[in-house]
């Protein structure tokens, strides 16, 4: 089974390249070993990293953690889903 972890966190104005050398250095820090993994910079300053992990839904995997509150303008949001294979 894969799951996709995402992880979500919009930086403080100004500080966008910041928050995305911190998260892709966090990302490659990452216990185990993802099958994929993929940083992206969304609008509004946001960063998006995605890892797929051939695991059950329900294991217990590593994520990364929260940035410092100064380079986040908001919570870091987190999702976790289930491959319902190909449409």
């Amino acid at each position: 089974m894969t799951v996709a972890l995402m992880w979500e966190a919009r930086a403080v104005p100004g500080r966008a390249a910041e928050l995305l050398a911190w998260t892709q250095e966090r990302a490659r820090e990452l216990h185990g070993r993802p099958l994929r993994r993929e940083t992206f910079r969304a609008p509004q300053d946001r960063v998006l990293v995605i890892t797929w992990w051939d695991a059950p839904y329900d294991a217990d995997l590593p994520e990364l953690p929260d940035p410092d509150g100064d380079l986040t303008a908001r919570p870091v949001h987190r999702w976790r889903f289930e491959s319902l294979g190909g449409v």
